[in-house]
């Protein structure tokens, strides 16, 4: 394959979230565009599995087991990561959870947990890898946000909260970091047919959702842009499912 068709020929993606779900779809697609790639999950016995998938196709990739929440165990991926493939061009920050209940069943300890995970990870990992990429070298972080950054709905507060700040975070990110190069978008996904919404709402119609292969392959050609532009925002939406607008 050409540069055409490669285009993430010789650079190195991280994926968090990456097992399963829209973040597997990421992997998937990153490799298939000739990146190597990171795939990064808090559960291991999906991240080995993942990953032995996409080098069984020929692909470069490897795991790291993280919980995204906590500074030494993101330290140590990304030490791991530069020492097998080098330097990190792209982050792609779209592990997530939710809990949904009513403020007043909501536990300290799950609220805690939704803005460990969606905040604070994007922000150690985000942290990291800008202090190690290459001036020049079109590095690229991109954040996977959710409908619920634009508008909001009943027993997700911590979900919403979480959001929107990534949402903000990542704006600021786009403003601050252009002088160096670095481009950042945030992703605006609706409804996807993963276990995220799956799992937790059994009786959703699946035939509203898009499938994660959808927005995955939006993510690429945002990674793809010619050198002297960027998206600060996208959103990719399902033509059946309507949460935006």
């Amino acid at each position: 394959m050409n540069t055409q068709t490669r285009p993430l020929e010789g650079k190195t993606a991280l994926v968090t979230g990456g097992a399963r779900g829209l973040g597997k779809a990421l992997c998937d697609a990153l490799c298939g565009a000739g990146a190597r790639v990171v795939v990064v999950d808090v559960r291991s016995d999906l991240a080995e599995q993942a990953t032995r998938q996409l080098v069984e196709c020929g692909h470069q990739a490897m795991h790291c087991v993280v919980d995204v929440g906590d500074d030494i165990q993101v330290a140590d991926c990304i030490a791991a990561a530069r020492e097998r493939f080098g330097a990190i061009d792209i982050l792609i920050n779209n592990a997530g959870v939710d809990y949904t209940l009513p403020i007043g069943e909501l536990e300290v300890a799950q609220w805690d947990h939704v803005m460990a995970t969606n905040l604070r990870g994007p922000f150690l990992f985000t942290k990291r890898v800008v202090a190690q990429m290459r001036p020049g070298a079109g590095g690229h972080i991109v954040n996977i946000a959710s409908t619920a950054a634009k508008r909001a709905w009943p027993n997700a507060s911590a979900y919403h909260a979480s959001k929107w700040a990534l949402l903000g975070f990542s704006h600021a990110l786009h403003a601050e970091l252009r002088p160096q190069g670095i481009k950042v978008t945030a992703v605006i996904a609706g409804g996807m047919r993963t276990p995220f919404l799956l799992d937790r709402f059994p009786d959703i119609d699946p035939g509203v959702l898009q499938p994660p292969e959808a927005v995955a392959e939006a993510v690429l050609q945002v990674l793809t842009l010619p050198a002297g532009s960027v998206i600060g925002e996208i959103s990719v939406l399902p033509m059946g499912e309507t949460s935006w607008p």
